[in-house]
Parts: C-alpha cells; sequence; structure tokens
C-alpha cells in the first residue's frame, strides 16, 4: 500500500486463505494490505489438518516450507481403531499415507495459530502492508471497491481494485455484499483439544474410529503433542461442558478399542476444550461482487468431521490467485469450481457422518456392512476417497443420491 491510500489487493482477514493469499500475491509483486482483528491468534480449536490434495495445493502455492517452519509434520500412516475390529487386524490394514499420492508424504498436520502467524509474517516479509489490531471494517463495493477501517492511530480509507473477504464465518464482507448463508440442520456436535504427553503415540500415526457413542480423531505433532477430537449426537448437546470438561473429555478417550488408551488419562491439557456444531453452509449467491471475492469459511464452509477447511482455503487460494495474477476481470472459473467442489464435499461428509456417526446397533451393521462390500466393489469407497484425494480426483457418480442410497442400505 502506497502512502496516499492506494492498493492493488485489500485482503480482510489474516487466517489461513487471507495471509496464503497476501503471500502469494505480495510475492508477485502486487501491492497488497492484510487487516487482521487479532493481534495474537489464539487457539479457538479449529481445523488442523491438510489433507493430502490439501498439501499438493500448498506446494503449488510455494508455501511448503511456511508451513513446516510452524510446525507443521506429516503423518504417514493411517490405523483405524474401532469397535468393529479388533486392533491387531486395524494395525495390519494400516494405510501407508505417504503412498497414496506419487510424491506426497500424506497429510501434514499443523497448529492453527502457528500456521496463521507464520504465513502472516511471510506475507509481511514478501512486501505486503499487514495492520494487525483492526477495528469495524466497512466495504464499499464497486469499481474501484474501497475498504474504511479503523486503527489505534485512527480511521483509514484505502482505495484498491479488488478486496478479498478472507474474514471467516461472520464476514463483514459478505454482509456488504448483501450475501446470506444457508446452512445444514447440524447431525453432530464436535470438539477437540491440543494435548501434550502422548510419547508413547507412535510417530506420524493419525487414528480414527468409533466406539459407543463417539466418533473419535488424533492428529498427532512433535514431541508428543497431540490434537485429539471427539464428535456426538448433536441431541447430546453439553456433554462436555462446565469447569471439569477437560478431564471428562480425556476420560472418554481412553477407549477400549485403541491399545493402551490409559494414556489419554495422563495427558496434559495445552489448549481449550470447545464444541461446536457440524454443519455445511453455502452463501445464497456467487460469493462474488463488483471488485470483491470471498474466500475460505466467508464464501461457506464445509462439515468439519471430515476436516476439509485447509485443504478448502488453499484451493481457493490458487484460484483466486491464478485469476488475479492473470489480469482476469472476472472470477467464474473460480466460482463453477467451488460450487462443484463444495458440492461433492457436501455428499462426502454426509457419507461420513452415515457411517461413523450414526451411533446405533443399525449404525454398527452398516459400517461393517461397508467394510466388507467395498472390498468387493470399491467405486463404494469413492465418498471417503475424497477425504484425502480430494473431490475432482473421483468420477461424478461417487458423489449423486444414488450413491449415498447404496452405503445407507447396507447392514
Amino acid at each position: 500500500m502506497d502512502e496516499t491510500g492506494t492498493a492493488d489487493v485489500v485482503v480482510v482477514g489474516g487466517g489461513i486463505a487471507g495471509s496464503a493469499l497476501a503471500t502469494v500475491l505480495a510475492r508477485a509483486g502486487r501491492a497488497v494490505l492484510l487487516l487482521e482483528r487479532e493481534t495474537a491468534y489464539r487457539d479457538k480449536v479449529r481445523g488442523e489438518t491438510l489433507s493430502i490434495w490439501g498439501v499438493e495445493e500448498m506446494r503449488r502455492l510455494g508455501l511448503e516450507d511456511t508451513f513446516l517452519a510452524a510446525g507443521g509434520c506429516y503423518a504417514t500412516r493411517a490405523v483405524f481403531y474401532d469397535e468393529i475390529v479388533d486392533a491387531a487386524r486395524a494395525e495390519a490394514a494400516a494405510v501407508p499415507m505417504d503412498r497414496l499420492v506419487p510424491g506426497v508424504p500424506g497429510p501434514l498436520d499443523v497448529g492453527h495459530p502457528q500456521a496463521c502467524e507464520a504465513l502472516t509474517r511471510a506475507a509481511g516479509d514478501a512486501g505486503a502492508r499487514v495492520v494487525r489490531g483492526t477495528g469495524r471494517i466497512g466495504v464499499r463495493p464497486g469499481r474501484p471497491p474501497s475498504v474504511r477501517f479503523e486503527t489505534p492511530g485512527g480511521v483509514r480509507e484505502v482505495r484498491c481494485r479488488l478486496v478479498v473477504g478472507a474474514d471467516g464465518r461472520r464476514s463483514a464482507v459478505r454482509r456488504a455484499l448483501g450475501l446470506e448463508l444457508q446452512e445444514s440442520v447440524p447431525r453432530t456436535l464436535g470438539g477437540g483439544m491440543l494435548v501434550d504427553g502422548l510419547d508413547a503415540w507412535p510417530t506420524g500415526q493419525v487414528s480414527l474410529g468409533t466406539e459407543g457413542d463417539l466418533y473419535y480423531l488424533l492428529f498427532p505433532r512433535a514431541s508428543g503433542r497431540a490434537r485429539l477430537y471427539l464428535m456426538h449426537d448433536v441431541r447430546a448437546r453439553g456433554r462436555f461442558a462446565g469447569p471439569d470438561r477437560r478431564k471428562d473429555f480425556l476420560r472418554a478417550y481412553q477407549l477400549d478399542c485403541i491399545p493402551g488408551s490409559a494414556m489419554f488419562g495422563t495427558a496434559e491439557p495445552a489448549g481449550p476444550c470447545a464444541f461446536y456444531p457440524m454443519t455445511d453452509s453455502w452463501t445464497t449467491r456467487e460469493p462474488v461482487g463488483p471488485g470483491v471475492v470471498l474466500v475460505g469459511d466467508a464464501a461457506g464452509w464445509n462439515d468439519p468431521v471430515i476436516g476439509q477447511g485447509l485443504s478448502i482455503a488453499l484451493r481457493d487460494v490458487r484460484l483466486v490467485a491464478d485469476l488475479v495474477l492473470a489480469g482476469e476481470e472476472g472470477f467464474g472459473p473460480y466460482v463453477a469450481e467451488r460450487r462443484e467442489r463444495m458440492r461433492r464435499l457436501r455428499v462426502t461428509a454426509a457419507v461420513v457422518t452415515d457411517l461413523t456417526c450414526t451411533f446405533s446397533p443399525r449404525g454398527i451393521a452398516r459400517r461393517a456392512a461397508f467394510q466388507a462390500a467395498v472390498g468387493q466393489d470399491p467405486s463404494l469407497g469413492g465418498p471417503r476417497m475424497a477425504v484425502q484425494l480430494g473431490p475432482d480426483r473421483l468420477p461424478a457418480e461417487a458423489f449423486t443420491d444414488r450413491m449415498r442410497a447404496r452405503i445407507l442400505a447396507l447392514g
């Protein structure tokens, strides 16, 4: 941004999507202003894994070193401990995550606050003007658009060629466009907590599965640290609430299906324990307006039960950055690709919830039948494979009502 109050691009929101986009555009020589409300990024129990297709996006954007410097760790193996299979069989059937896509070491686990901090710093190092601690932000769409924002030093207004709304679920930029969100009805509540002291957990091994009325996911990092997640039926709201919620959470994690799960009882909480409704959302109209485009959660999000948030954000960043750097006036290709991508991921999230979060005898039977059936008909595994491989690597028929009906009929 120059001293006259102009910029090529103003990015509102310094989360994963916003700070990544600011970095990419600044490295390409664009004058970028990055506005972020927080002066320090905090642990809010957000998504902290890049699926394999997200790792590919990260690399295409030239951001791998930044994520690794933020403490990112690759997971090379997945073991699906579950109540329907004994631990020895689960370990024998472990999935080598480093062999699913040639050249990709596997999904990458990283702390959300640390990644945001590293990306924001990278944006500044690349020449972006970074302003943190901003107050009320007002966006005026148009050609050109402008952004008005509060700082400790007073109110500023900047004219630019493009405003990018990367300001999350409660996006002020989206409101400025007059866009509303449609949101699905939650079937589950999901929450998590960062813990230390899991040195006994195998390095680079992610695990997930169902036992009783809980679906668990474990994403390890270095030095015995891990992010633990639990999902339960939405009707059990408040199950992990109150002053003892962290103890209750770790007690619940001592599942019979996980070998040595007593280790979770002695783990040390290293962050908050919080639960949220698991929903999908989408804008009522295209997430663009005159001189404005939305990315990441501001444009609508996917049910976190399948952990695609960071991968979605980086795909958004690449598509928008490519169009900006090519000098394109519109964002039609981005809008069309995102619409179909998010539709497919909504189907994926629904199927995963059907299989892992149906806490009933019918749910157990369906999960067991699915494991047997997918060995005979691999097409049934398409929606679940999309979690790691990406929704565009699978045929369109994997994301149809007919496919979901076939899976629901199992068991």
